[in-house]
């Protein structure tokens, strides 16, 4: 059942295991949805209307600069939430594109369904407290990162944080993310190989 995936997710981040009864309120609030490979979640110039939580499948999140260069932000697989938060709060046209990069299955909350679940339910709002934290720690991390790392630190530091990564997304998307050329991502593995 693809809703355990939810439940079990509720619970890693509470405090107390989650009830039957609060855990049907907070499925009702929530859409199933399906989407195809290359398929959009969000198109540029579009307001970000849900959140997502991925029960199968994995996305990316992207923007294209003036030159028409693509670049990933974000990559996404199963018990990942999804979304442009920015377009999503402040109702603003989104920058970016989001796609399925294969077959995915999703639960859609809405703005709306949000506001009034973080008023019916206690572990819920526990769970985006820390949620909230975590994403910005990542963000820190990930803007240091950026600006002080050499290529090769920022690599060995996907690969220990995201494993699994590497088996579903592609070079030239995890170069992207890494904000590196794709020769590049091809010499540091090379290195780390022969180690």
């Amino acid at each position: 059942m693809l809703m355990e995936s939810l439940h079990n997710y509720l619970n890693r981040y509470i405090s107390t295991p989650i009830s039957k009864e609060e855990f049907e309120v907070i499925k009702s609030h929530f859409t199933p949805k399906k989407i195809k490979k290359r398929q959009f979640f969000l198109v540029e110039g579009e307001i970000s209307k849900h959140f997502a939580f991925i029960l199968k499948g994995a996305m990316r999140k992207y923007y294209v600069d003036d030159k028409g260069k693509e670049h990933t932000t974000n990559l996404f697989v199963e018990n990942w939430w999804v979304s442009d938060r920015e377009s999503f709060v402040m109702s603003t046209p989104s920058i970016y594109n989001i796609d399925a990069w294969e077959d995915c299955e999703i639960l859609l909350i809405s703005k709306e369904s949000l506001a009034k679940l973080l008023n019916k339910s206690q572990a819920f709002n526990e769970m985006i407290l820390k949620l909230d934290e975590r994403n910005n720690i990542a963000t820190q991390k990930r803007i240091t990162s950026t600006i002080s790392a050499t290529a090769k630190v920022r690599y060995d530091d996907f690969v220990t944080s995201y494993p699994e990564f590497l088996q579903r997304f592609p070079q030239h998307l995890i170069a992207s993310y890494l904000g590196i050329t794709k020769d590049t991502l091809s010499r540091i593995r090379k290195q780390t190989v022969h180690k």
